[in-house]
């Protein structure tokens, strides 16, 4: 359990070195220096076993956080109270000593963790094959490359069977095989009951691991629940005109025909500068009746009305298709398909229709809707507004259905073969 009490964390910025020192040897004399809010008042709480991702842009305050749950820096208010060993990996290079081999500072390392002379020679050999260096693991580490050094940094904090492991976008140093194994070892560390806190800018990463996120923004909460609505946040904010959070819109005047589509989800965000609205959505079949099953090859239309409050040129739609954990399946609009646009004036409304064959395996999904400047700025965005489900007989795994077909051929006899049609 980690439990993190109203903690701010102010550092003191001076415009010159001399004027630190001016302050501290003049006391009560005047002030040198303007306070830098990294965190305010943050309040949160974690429960054993949970996962939990932190968000945000960079100097939001994320890795500070994680600085103070794990005791590298003291906070300036508040306190943080957790159960259990703490293992961290929060910056490339802190903890080993460059002039010491692999070998010699996973020990030192786990020492300092915690673990007994015996407990180390034990996971030794489970730390040298995770971390996958080869002959590297003798070598100082001064010559190891970064995907080295932070596979073997991770090998070390994930084997000193931690009761809370905490790490800072480590897994985006490592190649693609490295990032597969840490993922599967969360998993596992998740169901031992291991907590879990990490940072990371690869979103499709934290809706897959997490169970909880956090949002952070200029060293506060902006945003915290399930991961899928938490990044949803982030993202409507990295569109935004101005780059910055902004309120959500006002609901649209009601419309009769996105009355009668199914309301948007509590969980789903909207934004944009609303100089157009998405009035109607559906999904439907080649007549144009709403479906909510989607038979797997079955060709359906994802129907966008848009009205135009203001004249926009170059204006476009589009929409996104996720499945149940969050994950993008599929997204295009109305530019990536080559679609001609012209301006339009205030008051118009146009209708997009997109059809395609419904490639999909057997899942539900959510369906994800907005108008657009050219540019890819947010005129009206709706996440996760109507929800379907796929019906397919095949078991397919992944996240599309490609309707593969299969022949096997036997060499030693020319010519012979036998086809499977795929679907």
């Amino acid at each position: 359990m980690i439990e993190v009490q109203n903690v701010s964390k102010v550092y003191p910025l001076y415009q010159k070195p001399i004027h630190r020192l001016v302050e501290a040897v003049v006391p009560g004399g005047r002030r040198l220096h303007r306070d830098f809010h990294a965190l305010r008042n943050v309040s949160l709480r974690i429960e054993r076993g949970e996962v939990a991702a932190f968000i945000g842009p960079n100097g939001s305050g994320k890795s500070t956080l994680l600085q103070i749950i794990c005791g590298v820096i003291p906070p300036s208010a508040g306190r943080v109270l957790s159960e259990g060993r703490i293992a961290s990996l929060l910056e490339l290079g802190a903890g080993f000593n460059p002039e010491l081999t692999g070998a010699e500072n996973v020990r030192i390392n786990a020492e300092v963790m915690g673990l007994s002379r015996a407990a180390i020679d034990k996971a030794f050999p489970r730390i040298a094959e995770f971390a996958g260096v080869g002959d590297f693991l003798y070598r100082p580490v001064k010559e190891y490359s970064s995907g080295m050094y932070v596979r073997l940094a991770f090998a070390t904090a994930i084997h000193v069977e931690p009761d809370i492991l905490i790490v800072d976008e480590a897994l985006a140093v490592g190649d693609a095989v490295f990032a597969n194994r840490c993922i599967r070892k969360f998993e596992e560390f998740r169901q031992q009951g291991v907590t879990i806190l990490f940072v990371s800018h690869d979103l499709a990463l934290v809706k897959q691991l997490a169970n909880r996120a956090w949002f952070l923004y200029q060293g506060q909460v902006l945003a915290e629940g399930a991961p899928s609505d938490v990044v949803n946040r982030y993202v409507g904010m990295v569109l935004a005109p101005d780059g910055g959070p902004a309120a959500l819109p006002e609901a649209p005047a009601s419309d009769p025909r996105m009355d009668a589509a199914p309301a948007a989800d509590a969980h789903s965000h909207r934004h944009g500068d609303g100089a157009s609205r998405i009035r109607a959505v559906e999904l439907a079949d080649v007549e144009g009746n709403p479906v909510r099953v989607v038979e797997a090859g079955q060709t359906v239309q994802v129907i966008v009305e848009v009205e135009f409050l203001r004249a926009v040129d170059g204006p476009m739609a589009g929409f996104l298709l996720r499945n149940r954990n969050g994950l993008d399946v599929f997204g295009t609009n109305t530019r990536v398909e080559g679609l001609p646009s012209t301006p339009a004036a205030a008051g118009e409304r146009r209708r997009f229709l997109f059809t395609f064959p419904c490639r999909l395996p057997r899942n539900e999904y959510t369906l994800t809707v907005a108008s657009q400047y050219a540019d890819g700025r947010s005129q009206d965005w709706r996440d996760d507004l109507l929800r379907f489900s796929v019906a397919n007989t095949r078991a397919v795994a992944g996240l599309i259905d490609l309707e593969v077909r299969v022949a096997v051929e036997t060499p030693e006899v020319t010519g012979a073969s036998v086809i499977a049609p795929g679907g």
